[in-house]
């Protein structure tokens, strides 16, 4: 992190301002770099296993040393033979009978042998510990190794997905394509997570594409209102000019008068495009007559040179919406069905119904649409007509958009370019369309 710039307090006058860094406080321990979390995982897992062993382990061979301390009894044997030793020694030197001596040397053989006994007893005790100290580490090795295999494998198993989803919400939040996916091993519940992080992360893709072109088409409409208003302004006082200069020029500027005649009705006309392209549709929304509308259309718009079939199919519903943007879309359309014709071809018009909403084909039979090219071709400004605004189709896209549809296209370079727009027949049209 940068550090702030701050002017020492303090300084004496007539001395030079001088800036020097503010020093940022240490760390605390708290906000101190963290171990990776596989690690930290992979510590809990083995002491989770460690712990509860070598406890059980150190109280197992205190217990079993007790135990065999406890069982040995050697000092109580050797003190036992001492004084039996004596008693005897005493016993002897009295008189006794035959059997009483018999008795005595008996008991003397039975008391040394169980003396003996006890020695052999304490002697193994002593070596059994450290049998039992010997075994006890050697289990609580194996079973640190075990652990530390299984911990590994779970840490591993938790890490590499927990990793790669964190690395995921980075890419999430920087903008960035997540990497394409490949089949993975592991818990099937990564697999969701993965999934619903894919789906997360397309549909804030989709968003994030959803309002950059509402915002660039909000600023291609204000700047087309914009111009539009400027370049009416003097189309006014032009026109007027040009009609005084009709009736009051001699014959040799008839030509000039006409030019101008001509430039400023196509300045006018750019103007209205411009005009149409910066509103959304407003007023009243009324129930519209679709093949009506296209069948007037194709009437008035495409000439007698080019071949026109208009198909519509019977009982279609009315839709809801706005006349004359829709006239405007639909005129947009075909007349750029037109201009792709050229001097001759064929148009098919088709209005048909399906799925609670209409769709109107417009399919020609002109030079069609490079793939570069009309992956732009609804795009403001775009055209490749000479003299052309760019804005015919932007604004059958903002119609259609106004009224919930949609618009496609699709074109083969040579065999011609077929546009359709889908109206729904339900449509809940704003009050107010901003």
């Amino acid at each position: 992190m940068m550090n702030e710039m701050r002017k020492p307090r303090g300084t004496n006058p007539g001395t030079s301002d001088q800036i020097v860094p503010e020093t940022k406080p240490a760390l605390t321990g708290s906000r101190r770099a963290r171990a990776p979390f596989r690690s930290r995982l992979f510590a809990m897992l083995l002491l989770f296993a460690l712990v509860p062993t070598v406890a059980v382990t150190v109280v197992g061979v205190g217990t079993a040393s007790r135990a065999l301390s406890m069982l040995s009894a050697r000092s109580a044997w050797e003190r036992l033979a001492t004084s039996g030793e004596q008693a005897l020694a005493a016993t002897r030197g009295a008189p006794l009978r035959a059997d009483q001596r018999a008795a005595l040397d008996r008991h003397e053989a039975e008391l040394r042998q169980s003396v003996e006994l006890a020695r052999r007893f304490d002697f193994v005790t002593g070596r059994s510990m450290r049998l039992v100290i010997a075994g006890a580490v050697v289990m609580v090795v194996l079973v640190a190794v075990g652990a530390s295999r299984v911990a590994g494998h779970l840490s591993r198993q938790l890490s590499r997905p927990l990793d790669e989803l964190v690395g995921w919400t980075g890419l999430i939040r920087r903008g960035l394509a997540i990497p394409a996916q490949r089949e993975r091993r592991g818990a099937p519940e990564f697999e969701v997570l993965r999934t619903g992080m894919r789906t997360m992360a397309q549909e804030l893709e989709s968003g994030r594409q959803r309002a950059l072109e509402a915002e660039r088409a909000d600023a291609f409409r204000e700047s087309a209102r914009r111009f539009a208003h400027e370049l009416k302004n003097p189309l006014t006082p032009i026109r007027f000019a040009v009609d005084r200069l009709r009736r009051s020029a001699p014959e040799e500027l008839r030509d000039t008068v006409e030019v101008l005649a001509e430039e400023a009705a196509r300045l006018e006309t750019m103007a209205k495009s411009f005009a149409q392209f910066g509103r959304l549709p407003d007023g009243p929304a009324a129930e519209i007559d679709v093949a009506e509308l296209v069948t007037r259309v194709a009437r008035h718009t495409i000439p007698d040179r080019l071949t026109v079939s208009v198909s519509c199919d019977a009982a279609l519903p009315l839709v809801t919406g706005y006349h004359e943007p829709l006239v405007r879309a639909v005129t947009n359309v075909v007349m750029n069905a037109v201009d792709a014709c050229e001097r001759h071809g064929h148009i098919d018009i088709g209005v048909h119904a399906a799925a609670q909403q209409l769709t109107i084909t417009v399919r020609d039979s002109g030079c069609g649409i490079a793939p570069d090219a009309l992956a732009h071709m609804f795009d403001p400004y775009v055209t490749t007509k000479p003299g052309g605004t760019g804005l015919g189709l932007a604004i059958a896209r903002q119609t259609m958009e106004a009224h919930h549809g949609t618009i496609s296209a699709t074109s083969t370079v040579g065999v011609g370019t077929t546009v359709t727009l889908h109206l729904p027949v339900r449509n809940h049209l704003a009050t107010a369309v901003h």
